[in-house]
């Protein structure tokens, strides 16, 4: 009996650390990822935002950030909308 429990231990163990290297882990560093990414935003950066809109930064304060799109005008958006910056 006792080396049942010692199995079921192991297969819990084991089972933690898949659930920890495949789902944990990666969402962690994408998700310092775009902390660092939204750190580093500056006037000129073109970015996406999750919504899809493109636009070029203008203004950054400290929670949102006012883009330029292309049709002239400009948005306010959040800080944390920003998903991606485009490399020029």
């Amino acid at each position: 009996m006792d080396t049942n429990i010692i199995y079921i231990i192991a297969f819990l163990v084991i089972l933690g650390l898949i659930f920890y290297f495949f789902m944990l882990r990666p969402q962690r560093k994408k998700q310092q990822e775009h902390e660092r990414l939204i750190s580093q935003l500056k006037q000129g950066d073109t970015v996406i935002t999750a919504g899809g809109i493109y636009g070029r930064v203008e203004n950054v304060d400290q929670d949102s950030v006012i883009l330029k799109i292309e049709s002239g005008g400009t948005i306010r958006v959040a800080k944390s909308s920003i998903s991606n910056r485009e490399q020029s």
